[in-house]
């Protein structure tokens, strides 16, 4: 269970003062865990990993807006 304690060591970083090259290698870090966690999800359908999944799928998503900018 690996990938989880790194989900969930991913999840408490700071995301304060970032980089945009710090921002676009946190999103794929997270997008990796997510699927990493996913596979897992689809043998064991533990609701844990799903709720895991969602937080981690919510700070990717704050991560992605910022990269993006204003319209």
């Amino acid at each position: 269970m690996k990938i989880i304690e790194e989900a969930l060591a991913w999840e408490s970083e700071s995301m304060s003062n970032m980089s945009t090259s710090d921002r676009v290698h946190a999103s794929r870090k997270a997008k990796a865990l997510i699927l990493g966690i996913n596979d897992i999800y689809k043998e064991t359908k533990d609701e844990e990993l799903m709720d895991l999944m969602k937080r981690l799928t919510a700070k990717k998503q704050k991560i992605e807006k910022r990269l993006k900018g204003r319209p």
